[in-house]
């Protein structure tokens, strides 16, 4: 599989309606795999590692416990967080 990029100059050019439809613009990266009939083009995000961690230890220090101070155990908590995490997930997929 390649990354194509399309530049200002358009090395690849595609129709308007196929940009908007795959909602894709000058900078963006596609996917390029070679099927039987051709070649797949298919959007991908590429997301900075810095960027990507800074948004997480971003959302962690956010996190505000509300349930009233008691015995403190470690698994259910992490069970609980994954329980948030995965239903985030689902919410904004």
């Amino acid at each position: 599989m390649t990354l194509v990029r399309l530049r200002k100059e358009a090395q690849l050019t595609l129709p308007a309606p196929v940009r908007k439809a795959l909602n894709v613009e000058e900078g963006d990266y596609l996917e390029a795999e070679i099927v039987k009939d051709g070649v797949l083009l298919k959007p991908v995000t590429i997301a900075h590692r810095k960027a990507a961690w800074k948004s997480v230890l971003k959302a962690a220090f956010s996190v505000k416990d509300t349930k009233p101070k008691g015995k403190r155990n470690a698994k259910a908590d992490e069970a609980a967080i994954v329980r948030e995490i995965k239903a985030h997930r689902r919410k904004h997929a």
